[in-house]
């Protein structure tokens, strides 16, 4: 699976190895002029691993254990539960690289804590963060010719109905924006092409479902026959909510059609009761179709209102005003109750929507959902090719790209391997048709499971990753709180082989797993991107209006620019650190003790952060994050004058 490394991931300037060696010898001086003037010839690509022996997988396919120095084949983004940030894996051994922050402060970068983090979070008037928490379920990223195109990926926070993009050039969250009208933001799936225009056959669309019925507007009634679910689209680009779908039922996860035609989430709830009984009292809940262009041409045409305080084209996708095919924005194919995923499989045909309290999948036809609103097919539910047994506690699907899904089963705690186009056949009454492939016991409870490229048309069949909620006796015991098991499988032959378990935080779920070379990251920032970046040292000093403080910065390993700055009691700080360093892998580190300040700048990167100067002293500031053999002795004064 693993090969020699990349030419595109060798580093291209001085090594960070080859910097802090050089810098220890000619000390200071010296040190600083080599990572900031001198630039060394291209590192060569390191040479090819040793193939791996045959008796490294008993089926001849996958080998996780990958030799040192050797690079994995594919990225994985994970959502990271409650820990409010997306995981960055590289796959298949599971090694996890780095991680994002997004909705949750992060005192390792100083997400949350920078004025540049906190406007994308999001501040109440008196400047502190209007959240701390968050439960990060889903993450999907933007397409373009039905493959994933390596510009964004997105997370959504249940908890606070907000939305994250992920740059994948810097592997940073950029923008997060919070949806109206919506509680328990759930499902999240970005188009993969326009509706309407063929030209545009990459992502500009994200679409979000509301998982929690509220009242609309939220005046905290207890009446829940006005409670309702919204089911939302957010710009891409811009990360502004261009209109929402007011629907019965609850929303769970999203789906898109590779024509850009369709959106669907399967639903649960869609007695649409508060209490528990009376959510499971409907022996069918839905899969909700949503006719994009129809919807668009609505909002066009003013037919939408607006809820409370918000601006936002509300349309109505209820199942009474949407009983007419041809006029209709939404569509309810009738699934087995409180179903449990719906994706999408990579020929562009089919959804399939897990059972959960059913044992069956249900297998639906996109073109047939199309006749229907086309005024073509008579009953909506024709358009289920298939509903098939599949085991206990069916709940998501991946594909392989060979006409093979694979279903975790919840309950009986496996994987089930099982070909679409036999189980349509059986359940059109060929008896003799054998839709089940494989089963594989995992541990424990799978929940999620992704394969290898799997919702795109490039879904090749390698590798499968499968997020147990119960590791119980599968790692040192810790503790009550039991780590969650996070399987790798091997799908590239007709047996799925379990390769291996690693050990995780609770409570991840989602993930996506793709090549490397759909992205291409970039390891240095440049100057230009930011406003306030403080381009030479000389540029450094403490500039006052009135008790308005900016104190410039540069960071040049060793050393700051500054060796002292004074302040006096009372001052309303801002202070800019832009890292001069050129070299990959050259990172700073900037706190200041007693100040709740810690933060990182990467190479050539320039954040800021504001503080009131309260406590007088003198304060050490001190570089966090190791860069040089002087890395000790990096450090600058704060006095602060009673």
């Amino acid at each position: 699976m693993s090969d020699k490394r990349d030419p595109q991931l060798a580093p291209t300037g001085l090594g960070r190895r080859s910097f802090i060696n050089t810098a220890a010898l000619v000390g200071l001086t010296a040190g600083v002029a080599a990572c900031t003037e001198k630039t060394a010839p291209a590192a060569a690509p390191a040479a090819p691993a040793p193939a791996a022996p045959a008796s490294a997988h008993a089926a001849g396919g996958v080998n996780p254990h990958l030799k040192p120095g050797e690079l994995d084949t594919y990225y994985g983004l994970w959502s990271g539960g409650h820990t409010g940030d997306m995981r960055v894996l590289g796959l298949p051994s599971g090694r996890e690289i780095t991680r994002i922050p997004c909705f949750v402060p992060d005192a390792l970068v100083g997400w949350g804590i920078t004025n540049e983090s906190k406007a994308v979070m999001g501040t109440k008037p008196d400047g502190h963060l209007e959240y701390t928490v968050a439960d990060t379920h889903h993450t999907h990223a933007s397409y373009k010719d039905g493959n994933y195109d390596g510009r964004y990926a997105w997370i959504n926070d249940k908890i606070n109905s907000r939305v994250a993009r992920i740059r994948l050039d810097y592997f940073v969250c950029d923008k997060i924006t919070k949806l109206p009208n919506v509680q328990g933001f759930h499902g999240i799936f970005p188009d993969k092409a326009d509706p309407v225009d063929p030209a545009i056959n990459y992502t500009t669309r994200v679409f979000c479902g509301g998982e929690f019925a509220i009242p609309l507007p939220n005046t905290g009634t207890e009446d829940f026959t006005k409670y309702r679910s919204m089911f939302s689209c957010v710009d891409a680009e811009t990360m502004e909510v261009r209109w929402q779908v007011l629907i019965d039922g609850n929303c769970d996860l999203v789906a898109t059609s590779y024509d850009g035609k369709l959106a669907a989430t399967n639903q649960y709830n869609t007695e649409m009761g508060a209490k528990y009984e009376d959510m499971m009292s409907a022996e069918r809940d839905a899969c909700l179709f949503f006719n994009v262009a129809r919807i668009e041409a609505a909002v066009k045409a003013g037919k939408f209102k607006t809820i409370g305080s918000s601006k936002v084209p509300v349309v109505d996708g209820t199942h009474e005003a949407n009983k007419d095919p041809k006029t209709a924005l939404t569509a309810y194919v009738s699934v087995p109750k409180n179903p449990h995923g719906v994706n999408a499989s990579p020929d562009g045909k089919y959804f399939i929507c897990a059972g959960k309290l059913s044992p069956t999948g249900t297998v639906i036809e996109l073109a047939k959902v199309l006749d229907w609103f086309d005024g073509k097919l008579e009953k909506l539910d024709d358009a289920i090719v298939a509903e098939v047994e599949l085991g206990l506690g069916p709940l998501h699907t991946a594909f392989d790209g060979r006409g093979n899904a694979y279903t975790t089963l919840f309950l009986d705690s496996q994987v089930v391997k099982w070909n679409v186009e036999a189980a349509i056949k059986f359940h059109a009454g060929d008896k003799t048709a054998k839709y089940v492939v494989d089963r594989l016991d995992v541990q424990y409870q799978p929940g999620h499971l992704n394969a290898s490229q799997s919702e795109t048309k490039a879904a090749d069949g390698k590798i499968l990753a499968v997020g147990c909620k119960f590791s119980k006796d599968r790692f040192l015991p810790a503790g009550p709180l039991h780590p969650e098991n996070e399987q790798l499988i091997d799908i590239s032959g007709e047996k799925m082989v379990l390769l291996a378990d690693h050990p995780v935080r609770g409570e991840p779920h989602d993930f996506i797993i793709f090549k490397r070379d759909l992205v291409r990251p970039k390891q240095v920032y440049t100057l230009d991107e930011f406003p306030l970046a403080v381009k030479d040292p000389k540029e450094s000093g403490v500039f006052r209006n009135g008790k308005k403080v900016t104190v410039k910065l540069t960071s040049q390993a060793p050393a700051f620019s500054l060796r002292e700055f004074k302040l006096k009691k009372g001052d309303e700080v801002t202070l800019i650190l832009t890292n001069l360093d050129k070299v990959e892998d050259l990172t700073h580190g900037f706190a200041i003790p007693n100040y709740n300040v810690n933060f990182i700048v990467n190479p050539l990167e320039t954040k800021s952060v504001s503080f009131v100067a309260d406590k007088p002293g003198v304060f050490w500031c001190y570089c966090t994050h190791f860069c040089h053999a002087l890395h000790l002795e990096m450090r600058t004064r704060m006095i602060v004058e009673g």
